[in-house]
């Protein structure tokens, strides 16, 4: 059984609201959003562009709630920008999170990312890094992770992800070899993994000791399908219903479970399962998905 003391699970604001399609749910507020979490039996909580930036503010809000921020994403252009302008931005996101008490944050790297572009087909529209590129990525992002670990008590684990430089399982596989795992973990993500056409089990088997955040979300295959062969953007993938709460979709959980449980796993399990809020209400699926790791995990 995983430990009860030292395994939480939280849930992402994007299932209220999208921050890259702000017509979804552009109707639901923060308070609708951080109380329904609660509701639903959630403890943790990633950032949402409508979250209050007064660490604060936003403090006082999600106490009231029994909600703690467990991770926030962070965008690095580290093949693109130069990395003192990175590093800035970095240290900003770190003030925030440590007066937060978070202890994670998850970068991604969105140098030439199609994930946000509307018109850009996610399949075979993705960018590859040459071998310049790929030392420049990998020794910035060691780079990011000392300053996180040392300098704020923060671990920095990296989300792998659709349309981005790091998408496939070889892409993260060169990424975890040139990178110091002292400094860089991985967020595992088995959405994005299966999205990807990777098997999400042999993924979680093979960096189980390097994962330090985990999001849960399920896919819908035939949405998938529909975004491959219709060559659709990430974004109108997300629009149709390619995501939804684990249990919901084709992802079998119980022996992703079971690795992270054998293996000790320590930290937040996410449920971050973006769709439509007038399609899928927030809330319902919140509940859904809460049961559904309950009956999973005994948690």
């Amino acid at each position: 059984m995983f430990d009860k003391n030292k395994v939480k699970f939280g849930i992402a604001p994007i299932a209220w609201t999208n921050d890259d399609l702000p017509d979804l749910g552009a109707e639901n507020t923060f308070e609708q959003c951080v109380s329904e979490m609660a509701l639903a039996g959630f403890t943790g909580s990633e950032v949402g562009n409508k979250y209050p930036k007064d660490p604060a503010e936003l403090k006082k809000a999600l106490d009231l709630r029994g909600i703690e921020i467990c991770n926030q994403w962070f965008s690095s252009f580290l093949i693109t920008k130069p990395l003192e302008e990175v590093e800035k931005e970095f240290r900003a996101q770190l003030e925030f999170l440590k007066a937060m008490g978070a202890k994670v944050i998850g970068a991604s790297e969105q140098s030439y990312s199609v994930q946000g572009q509307e018109d850009t087909p996610v399949f075979g529209h993705k960018y590859v890094m040459d071998d310049e590129e790929w030392d420049t990525f990998c020794n910035g992002m060691n780079y990011l992770g000392k300053i996180a670990k040392e300098e704020y008590g923060i671990a920095l684990t990296f989300h792998h992800h659709m349309g981005t430089v790091v998408q496939d399982p070889d892409e993260v596989e060169r990424m975890m070899a040139n990178t110091d795992p002292e400094y860089v973990s991985l967020l595992f993500d088995t959405g994005h993994f299966t999205y990807c056409g990777a098997d999400p089990l042999e993924m979680v088997k093979k960096y189980v000791n390097r994962i330090k955040h985990v999001h849960l979300k399920d896919i819908r295959p035939e949405v998938v399908k529909e975004v491959k062969d219709n060559d659709l953007s990430f974004l109108e993938g997300v629009r149709r219903g390619a995501f939804t709460v684990p249990g919901d979709g084709c992802i079998d959980f119980d022996p992703i479970f079971k690795v992270l449980e054998e293996n000790g796993y320590e930290g937040y399990m996410l449920v971050e399962a973006e769709q439509d809020p007038a399609k899928a209400n927030p809330l319902e699926y919140a509940i859904k998905a809460r049961k559904f790791i309950r009956e999973k995990t005994g948690l």
